[in-house]
């Protein structure tokens, strides 16, 4: 089965355009469908619907979530229809198992009072202090996943000038999301200007690396090379506690701010997911779920008849 496993995740990979990290949860969830399979003696080529209904009991005594176990059921569902399209098997047993319902999770933001207390954090008197600066600093300014972020290269960077004053006029960024798909990601012009400071003064402080490849990286580590996901986890998780901030950090929630805080002050939603690079507008539409959760409390701690 795991030769099967993988001949599907080459088929994410070159017709649908999947990530690295989405390929790598597939092969995750896939393999808790062979080992099941292997305990049970199944082969998974025949197997019918109820010994599918038995494996997603078998998650639920593994003490799985719901959204866990609907994120497992996706990828086993793709699994089957690629076996389907591949004609080695004559039905997909998958075809009318239901997909269970995950509980809506509302994602976690900052108040914009929390977000200006985190970006005061780094010290920018010191070259990493300045650097964790302008990476916090453009997280919040343009919702970049952080695999996004520390892909970034210095060609990435757009800039229009005003042709009298040569002041900045416009600004944006180039970037690849998920499977490698471009978008173009507009910048607050002082969040341009503090990556300009940044490029000057600290980083060609950093030798890059010698990979010809890392020569262009954006934010580089002190060594000269690319940063990795979690060290980007770990910094903004220290800033986090020194701004008294008790709801745990992660990159992400930079990204949950930007959307959540763009939608409360009017932008269009289908703008919105353009930013973020959503595929599909109802990944978007959780952050309407967000705000109209924010109104429904305000209205209820403020209205004297709520």
């Amino acid at each position: 089965m795991n030769e099967l496993i993988e001949d599907f995740l080459g088929f994410l990979r070159v017709e649908k355009g999947a990530a690295r990290n989405t390929q790598a949860a597939y092969r995750q969830d896939l393999r808790k469908l062979a080992v099941f399979f292997k305990s049970t003696d199944k082969d998974c080529l025949q197997v019918s619907r109820k010994d599918l209904t038995e494996f997603l009991a078998y998650l639920g005594q593994m003490g799985l979530s719901a959204r866990s176990i609907v994120r497992i059921l996706t990828a086993v569902k793709g699994f089957y229809r690629f076996l389907r399209i591949d004609q080695l098997i004559d039905a997909d047993p998958t075809e009318t198992l239901p997909l269970p319902k995950a509980p809506l999770i509302l994602p976690k933001f900052l108040s914009p009072a929390d977000v200006e207390k985190l970006l005061e954090q780094p010290d920018v008197s010191t070259p990493i202090g300045l650097r964790n600066k302008v990476m916090l600093e453009v997280l919040y300014a343009t919702g970049l996943r952080v695999s996004e972020l520390i892909g970034l290269r210095t060609h990435d960077l757009n800039i229009a000038y005003e042709p009298e004053t040569h002041v900045i006029k416009q600004a944006y960024l180039i970037c690849f999301g998920k499977g490698g798909k471009e978008r173009i990601v507009p910048m607050a012009n002082s969040v341009m200007t503090l990556i300009q400071e940044y490029l000057k003064t600290v980083r060609n402080q950093y030798r890059p690396g010698r990979e010809q490849s890392q020569s262009d990286v954006l934010f580089l580590n002190n060594r000269g090379g690319r940063l990795s996901r979690q060290s980007v986890w770990i910094m903004i998780s220290k800033y986090g506690r020194q701004a008294g901030i008790r709801m745990k950090l992660t990159p992400h929630v930079l990204r949950h701010s930007f959307a959540t805080h763009l939608l409360e002050h009017g932008a269009d939603l289908r703008a919105v997911q353009v930013m973020l690079g959503h595929a599909d507008i109802a990944t978007t539409q959780i952050y309407t779920h967000v705000t109209k959760e924010r109104i429904r409390r305000v209205y209820k701690k403020y209205h004297p008849r709520a």
